[in-house]
């Protein structure tokens, strides 16, 4: 027990760093505070989403500590870095989307493994079936939701408008053929962070 308390002391003060006026990540150089275009709420909203988000990256598994990079503005959340199977990238992808305050996930992970055309050829099937059945389905907003297929197991994340629309997504996934599970990571509007422009 104390030792993982040491752990999560140790990662806490590796994210935290300084705090400077400028500043390097993702996107390149940043711009100074000053210029910031969010405010000051929103940039500390931000800051925690993003240690939040690291520590339970790196609680997951140690190796993702340089492997797995992660960075949060204005809610969105972008990953990027490099992972030994797409089950990782689908896990990893479903702990951003459950970080309190998320508004969107981008996942640039790329996966080292090697290539099976059949498989991919299946989940790509699943997955287009999938996201035919929410254009036709007008009960469904399809662009607020994110579909990914491995070894046909449907990962969903999204937003979605109210309950019922959350549970019509859902019911459409499992009438997929070939599908063996549906992994859901719906969000419902009425409990994101909404920000005024």
């Amino acid at each position: 027990m104390k030792i993982k308390l040491l752990l999560i002391l140790l990662l806490s003060l590796f994210l935290s760093g300084c705090i400077g006026v400028s500043s390097k990540g993702l996107f390149g150089t940043g711009v100074s505070v000053a210029f910031d275009p969010r405010s000051v709420g929103t940039q500390i909203d931000d800051s925690i989403m993003q240690k939040n988000l690291s520590t339970r990256i790196l609680l997951l598994n140690k190796k993702y500590l340089f492997s797995i990079n992660s960075k949060v503005l204005d809610g969105r959340i972008f990953l990027t870095g490099k992972v030994d199977d797409p089950e990782e990238k689908l896990k990893l992808t479903k702990m951003a989307w459950e970080t309190s305050g998320v508004r969107s996930v981008r996942n640039d992970i790329k996966v080292k493994e090697e290539f099976n055309f059949k498989q991919s050829a299946i989940d790509l099937l699943i997955t287009s079936q999938l996201r035919t059945a929410l254009i036709v389905n007008k009960n469904i907003k399809a662009t607020n939701y994110q579909i990914d297929t491995y070894k046909k197991k449907i990962y969903l994340y999204g937003i979605a408008i109210s309950s019922d629309e959350k549970n019509e997504v859902i019911i459409e996934a499992k009438q997929i053929n070939n599908v063996k599970d549906v992994i859901a990571s719906i969000l419902l509007v009425d409990d994101l962070r909404i920000q005024k422009d």
